[in-house]
This record gives C-alpha cells, sequence and structure tokens, in this order.
C-alpha cells in the first residue's frame, strides 16, 4: 500500500520517512553513508536527511538510486511495484516509446 499522507492546501505529499527508509535499505548495512553518498555524488549529511525523510529526493536523486540499486523509482518513492507492459509507468512516461 502507498504511503501518502492527504493535505487540504496541496494535496497528496510523499512520505519522506518511509522514502528514507527505503533509502536506508538499498545501501544496506554493508555500505557507509559516506560511501553511498559519494555515488550518488551528494555528501553524506545531505544522505542523512534524506534517510530521516528530512529531505524531499530530487528526480536526479531518484534515478541514480534507481541505477545504483536496481530497485523501481515507484518503488523506492511509494513501497509498490506498478507494471504497464513489462515497464515502470514512470519510465513510460517519461521515455514514451515512438510506435505509439
Amino acid at each position: 500500500m502507498a504511503h501518502i499522507r492527504q493535505s487540504k492546501s496541496t494535496g497528496a505529499k510523499p512520505d519522506l520517512r518511509a522514502i528514507g527508509r527505503r533509502i536506508r535499505q538499498i545501501r544496506g548495512f554493508e555500505m557507509r553513508q559516506v560511501e553511498l553518498a559519494q555515488v550518488l555524488g551528494i555528501t553524506q549529511a545531505q544522505l542523512s536527511k534524506y534517510e530521516r525523510g528530512r529531505n524531499v529526493p530530487t528526480l536526479e536523486l531518484l534515478l541514480k538510486l534507481k541505477q545504483f540499486s536496481g530497485k523501481s523509482i515507484d518503488w523506492i518513492v511509494s513501497g509498490e511495484f506498478y507494471r504497464e507492459r513489462g515497464k515502470d509507468i514512470l519510465e513510460n512516461y517519461c521515455h514514451p516509446s515512438m510506435d505509439r
């Protein structure tokens, strides 16, 4: 189930703590924050804020996490996998097929 909070003024908001937990899960126990931060091109302090749900991950960061981990952006953001013709919905949206 997706972790989304409703706000009257802005609509759905991502659950940053849940996203942070998934980023921490991607890092695993074998890797230190400073090591993953170097891979992602950010500081250890920035990674710590993402993992604690203090900052909203940028699209660029989400793409780097996807590339590093093999996890879908859908999973990183919502904890769920969405499939459409075997591809992530977000990938289809960002890179639509030319034959449509």
